[in-house]
């Protein structure tokens, strides 16, 4: 099991960091690798990423949820095995860290080499910095979902 920690700081509220986070079908607007999320309800998602060239489906299921908070997920199904948690920590009125964990399995010689060699921490590092970019640069969250899922 491989296990990347990221975190990013954005100049936005931490309420509009995490409303953002909720919107799971954005998502490929800053995420490089999802191709696409569909909601399936208020818990559950399914996911398309292209991982190396490789394409790859599965659903998640968000097993913890608080406002403002943290959302944490873990696959179910599919073709990857991973499971991570989002956490929002107002730092000011106007900041918010951001800090990201994945724990993932990598499948096949190319993700296992791609692991040894640090790829996930780097393609996690540049989508916080995709979002950092598209947060702050729209100011204000494309909707929210405001809802609590206890673990």
């Amino acid at each position: 099991m491989v296990q990347i920690i990221e975190t990013i700081d954005v100049d936005v509220p931490v309420t509009t960091a995490y409303n953002q986070w909720t919107q799971f079908e954005s998502f490929p607007k800053f995420l490089d690798e999802v191709e696409s999320i569909t909601q399936i309800d208020d818990t559950h998602t399914r996911w398309k990423v292209k991982v190396g060239g490789v394409e790859r489906e599965f659903n998640a299921e968000i097993t913890e949820q608080h406002p403002d908070e943290r959302v944490a997920w873990n696959s179910i199904g599919g073709d990857t095995e991973h499971a991570g948690v989002v956490t929002f920590h107002k730092l000011t009125d106007t900041t918010t860290r951001v800090s990201v964990q994945i724990d993932w399995e990598p499948e096949g010689m190319v993700e296992k080499v791609g692991a040894f060699l640090g790829a996930g921490k780097h393609a996690v590092k540049k989508d916080l910095e995709n979002f950092k970019e598209f947060i702050e640069g729209r100011g204000a969250e494309t909707g929210a979902w405001r809802g609590d899922v206890e673990a």
